[in-house]
């Protein structure tokens, strides 16, 4: 696979943005009507970009085409009090269905809600992942007063700090693998560290995951090299576009790259790695250069990608979210 070869220019109607809100990762799905779903971070804009701690909320937009445009519908999974564990903060959907119903994996925590220019440590060491589910992605979406992948107890352990950013695929042995972010203590706190990612295996999509050992997309004498899977099923194996945090697995530094796996606990670098560099290729205007390229998350029709959606800005001034189709595979 060459997942850089598929991607199209963008027609200017991919680009989902809000003057009053940062928008930032996106994931969408169809339902059985035909109409796309996209789930989205959002937090206002006047709280500054590092508000996403706290302040961000996972929102709902829809539209006819699963490149947009979309249209803002409602807030899926909005602050709901300080005493859930995440009561105050919501991010990082990525949003499936399995069966009859839908899936809503997301980042979520709670903190003392202060605004900060910096980190709001109180905040991103409470990170728990969590699943909301519903019968339609309209909602009702149910959450639960305790989160689907916790820290671990062992104050040794890779994710004894914090745990985010989940994303969840089906085997074709039925087995659903979970690969998520995590923080242990090892360094100094607050920041702790080393930032890994791990993998969780369960015959489930929303209970019973069980933490597998050893850390995934990782490289010898790299201490924080990736960020942001998505993975999916496809081909009889797994792919992973990952956030290549400074060129770790390629030529060209800050990038999206892919991996491939047999069984979603072993990863490799695939053998064509670039999926994008920082840059957005428009239909009208041609290529333009972005600071930032994060959050990957692809839509499939028929087990097939048809869309990237990807967070992107030119600063930390302001953020949105583009739909990049894709062509078929070659």
């Amino acid at each position: 696979m060459d997942m850089n070869q598929l991607l199209l220019p963008v027609p200017s109607h991919a680009k989902f943005i809000d003057p009053d809100y940062y928008i930032w990762g996106a994931s969408m799905v169809e339902d059985d009507q035909g109409q796309y779903h996209l789930f989205y971070s959002r937090w206002p804009k006047a709280y500054g970009h590092n508000a996403w701690l706290t302040h961000s909320e996972i929102a709902h937009a829809v539209a006819d085409s699963p490149t947009g445009p979309y249209k803002h519908l409602d807030v899926a999974l909005p602050a709901r009090g300080q005493e859930y564990w995440d009561g105050l903060d919501t991010h990082n959907p990525t949003v499936h269905k399995f069966g009859d119903k839908y899936y809503l994996y997301y980042m979520g925590n709670t903190g003392d809600g202060k605004i900060s220019k910096g980190f709001n440590w109180s905040h991103r060491n409470n990170q728990r992942i969590g699943v909301a589910v519903a019968n339609h992605p309209n909602g009702p979406w149910k959450r639960s007063d305790k989160p689907l992948i916790d820290i671990s107890s062992n104050k040794d352990a890779h994710d004894a700090l914090m745990v985010s950013n989940p994303s969840i695929a089906q085997r074709a042995d039925g087995k659903f693998v979970l690969v998520y972010k995590a923080v242990g203590k090892q360094k100094a706190l607050p920041g702790g560290g080393p930032v890994v990612h791990l993998v969780a295996l369960s015959d489930n999509p929303d209970k019973d995951f069980v933490k597998q050992a050893n850390p995934v997309f990782t490289k010898p004498g790299e201490a924080f090299p990736a960020e942001d899977p998505y993975i999916w099923s496809q081909d009889s194996q797994l792919w992973a576009i990952v956030k290549d945090m400074h060129g770790a697995f390629s030529e060209v530094g800050q990038s999206l790259v892919l991996f491939e796996s047999t069984d979603g606990l072993d990863w490799h670098v695939a053998t064509n790695p670039l999926v994008s560099k920082l840059q957005i290729n428009w239909r009208a205007t041609g290529i333009h250069k972005v600071a930032h390229l994060e959050r990957p998350q692809l839509w499939l029709k028929d087990g097939v990608p048809k869309v990237l959606f990807a967070a992107a800005d030119e600063n930390r001034e302001h953020s949105f979210n583009v739909h990049i189709p894709l062509a078929a595979k070659k």
